[in-house]
């Protein structure tokens, strides 16, 4: 896909062919900004494709707990298994020099989503790290359970809340793929 070719319409085709999951099988939430993904992954095709070969050929359910390169820095992956956290335990945040992708492989929370212009930051941006804290006024903010089958993608301009407990489910194990943004 040509960078001139990204309208709504054309980025809408181009996702709903799927040709861009190299045969995986889940699916993108519909919170997915199709237009950003578009653009994205024109303009950094190999490390999508690696970390949806990851998500594709990896046995999820039982990969260890841990953090594991990818492709050096540019993609990585941590994988965490425990508990989700009380909402009030919770905090709205945003990256900026990565990507997130998100996948719930066991269990299920929920997780909030958000524009990041609509967010206020609550402490300076810890670019080490590369996250920043915001709140987000409640009638901008959008909650969703993730759970197995459907992978969030979360991009510098999105806020996100994650690791939210949804009554009934304590724990859950999730994969957090790290893709640089260029």
């Amino acid at each position: 896909m040509q960078q001139e070719t990204f309208t709504p319409a054309k980025a809408a085709k181009w996702f709903n062919a799927r040709e861009w999951t190299g045969g995986l099988q889940l699916e993108a939430h519909k919170s997915t900004d199709i237009l950003e993904f578009s653009f994205q992954y024109a303009k950094n095709r190999e490390c999508r494709d690696k970390a949806l070969a990851y998500l594709r050929d990896t046995d999820l359910e039982h990969v260890s707990p841990g953090k594991y390169k990818i492709d050096g820095d540019r993609v990585y992956v941590s994988i965490a298994e425990g508990n989700t956290k009380e909402f009030d335990d919770t905090r709205w945040e945003a990256h900026i020099r990565y990507i997130d992708i998100q996948y719930v492989v066991k269990g299920k929370e929920k997780i909030g989503v958000a524009p990041l212009s609509k967010a206020i930051s609550t402490e300076p941006f810890n670019t080490e790290k590369d996250v920043g804290f915001y709140e987000v006024p409640e009638a901008d903010c959008k909650y969703y359970v993730a759970a197995p089958g459907t992978f969030f993608i979360f991009f510098p301009q999105d806020a996100h809340r994650p690791c939210i407990r949804i009554k009934g489910t304590d724990t859950d194990k999730k994969i957090v793929i790290k893709i640089k943004v260029n």
